[in-house]
């Protein structure tokens, strides 16, 4: 695959760069911008270390976590957000300080090149001003995770001089507004250059000018301004201008999450993953998502919730209703006849399947194909890699002896043991050699997709009181080929929505269900101003037993600034409230 084109140049760019908070120190041993940013060599490995930055653990790298924060996921430790579920979380914990760092350190490599790039001059006019758009799409990027997590913040621009202003980065904060117009003005500076439509097969996963309208259609979605936000999304969706986007929905939603959907014309904007020998350079979906029949065995600290399962709908569009499948299925007695076997001395074989086995196999068969695609539901089975070999594991919940993947079966941490598991992003087996570290899944992941588009585009349409255009938007992804779910409004009443409240539910529903695991549920909830009902309270288990009791106050809509950083520079105060 060429993109390890750019991700060797990313690898080079930030061993070069380093840390951007170590520029001026100027050491023996390092590259420093005093001998750098010469060539367009220089320009292309400073730009791909800005990509680079992207697959920080607290920058974006563990992204797909943040659904733990939310009402469709569960998770535990640090990587699942455990100390945010619980509320235990504080201005001076890790998670709070480098998400900080992380998304800073993303942004003043975007600085630099902002910076060095105008003075190159071996390269050409129309690549320098390429390569600053791609900086501006970049540091607007890492700014809207920013203001997304913090609210107000300190902005720092390419007029910082690291090399002399790094004792001094003393800011104040800018209001929630002014940031906004700043990320702003990044995205009407790059929609207004000459990035490419397409990008060629040596420069793929590089921002494109789709890419850039449609991070500028989110920033107006989020901040409610629907008739802005409506029109940068229908300049990739309608291509009025005849630019020739031509982004479409992948056929098959599974795949989607694999190798073979990497390069689709689903993909807006993703973060480029590689794996296989030499070649580590993913993001670390294996390790927290899979379990202990997954390659290289994991953390399965990243799980989906029972919440997420009941929201799949059946295949005719109607409300999933456990009752309906399994009379009493509310008392304790029944979800274990329905979930629990009992296995053979030494954990061999199933001595008992449950009782509803049958029942249970028979409703994922009626259900929206996306929940089987996305979730590993109990007594299906799953194509793990054991003691490095291929080996099919079944799913089973089991009290009496713990299942164990060297039998077939698919083993969890034992606080997780009656959690549901994630199949998205997860691999199979080795993935024909190309995986080789845990730690580096190499799949492409998400930031900007059609389907999420069309959602986004469908919620602006509903707020300007276009419904009938709201609902054909959700259509489109609920119909893909793969998934092929009813249209709402086809017929039955438990498909009607054609008030802007229903259609909002609508929206809500398929937001969860299509983009799960790709860290935009919490920003969700926030925005739509009920997360405060939503979230806190008990999460429960496959069989009803309680997992974690998630607290979530008034508070928690913002995360703190950091307390080391106020340290730093008492200009930060005061904190976001509930905070001080």
């Amino acid at each position: 695959m060429k993109k390890y084109r750019i991700l060797l140049g990313a690898f080079v760019a930030s061993m070069c760069l380093n840390s951007c908070y170590e520029l001026d120190r100027y050491p023996a041993d390092q590259i420093s911008d005093g001998i750098f940013w010469q060539t367009e060599t220089h320009a292309k490995q400073g730009i791909m270390g800005v990509y680079a930055a992207l697959r920080e653990d607290n920058a974006f790298g563990m992204r797909f976590a943040y659904d733990c924060m939310s009402d469709i996921g569960v998770g535990y430790d640090s990587q699942g957000f455990g100390p945010v579920i619980l509320g235990t979380y504080s201005d001076r914990h890790a998670l709070v300080e480098d998400k900080w760092k992380s998304l800073y350190d993303g942004v003043m490599r975007a600085n630099l090149v902002l910076q060095k790039v105008p003075g190159i001059e071996s390269m050409s006019e129309e690549l320098k001003t390429q390569y600053l758009a791609e900086a501006r799409f970049l540091r607007a990027l890492y700014y809207f995770e920013l203001y997304n997590f913090y609210g107000a913040l300190p902005l720092y621009d390419e007029s910082v001089n690291l090399s002399t202003d790094y004792n001094d980065l003393k800011k104040p904060r800018s209001s929630e507004e002014q940031v906004v117009q700043f990320i702003l003005a990044d995205l009407d500076a790059t929609v207004n250059s000459n990035l490419p439509v397409k990008r060629i097969q040596d420069d793929y996963g590089r921002v494109t000018l789709g890419a850039a309208y449609a991070l500028r259609g989110k920033v107006y979605l989020y901040t409610k301004e629907y008739a802005k936000a409506a029109k940068d999304f229908e300049e990739i969706i309608l291509d009025p201008s005849g630019k020739g986007y031509n982004y479409s929905l992948y056929a098959d939603y599974a795949k989607l999450f694999t190798p073979e959907g990497d390069q689709s014309d689903e993909m807006i904007f993703a973060i480029q993953n590689s794996g296989g020998v030499g070649k580590d350079y993913g993001m670390p979906m294996t390790f927290y998502m899979g379990s202990r029949a997954t390659y290289g065995s994991c953390w399965n600290v990243v799980l989906p919730s029972a919440t997420l399962v009941g929201m799949y709908e059946y295949k005719d569009g109607k409300p999933f209703d456990w009752e309906e499948v399994i009379p009493g299925f509310s008392s304790t007695d029944v979800k274990d006849r329905t979930f629990v076997s009992v296995l053979a001395e030494g954990g061999k074989t199933v001595a008992s399947y449950p009782e509803y086995k049958d029942k249970l196999l028979e409703m994922y068969s009626k259900r929206d194909p996306r929940m089987n695609e996305t979730i590993i539901m109990p007594y299906t089975t799953y194509p793990g890699w054991v003691n490095n070999q291929p080996k099919t594991c079944e799913f089973i919940i089991a009290r009496n002896i713990a299942p164990n993947e060297t039998n077939g079966f698919i083993r969890l941490s034992p606080a997780r043991t009656e959690s549901y598991i994630f199949r998205k992003f997860v691999p199979e087996g080795n993935m024909n050699g190309e995986i080789n570290n845990r730690e580096h899944t190499p799949i492409n992941f998400p930031i900007l997709r059609l389907a999420d588009v069309y959602l986004m585009y469908a919620e602006c349409k509903n707020e300007l009181n276009d419904q009938a255009t709201a609902v054909e938007y959700i259509n489109k992804v609920r119909q893909r080929p793969s998934t092929n779910m009813p249209a709402i409004n086809s017929g039955p009443a438990w498909l009607k929505a054609s008030s802007k409240e229903e259609v909002l539910t609508r929206i809500k529903h398929e937001r969860a269900v299509e983009l799960i695991a790709e860290g935009h549920r919490w920003f969700d909830l926030r925005r739509w101003g009920i997360a405060l009902e939503v979230l806190p309270g008990d999460v429960y288990g496959i069989t009803g037993r309680r997992l974690v009791t998630r607290v979530f106050t008034e508070k928690d809509l913002l995360w703190p600034v950091p307390g080391v950083e106020i340290e730093r520079n008492p200009d930060l105060k005061p904190n976001n409230p509930g905070w001080n």
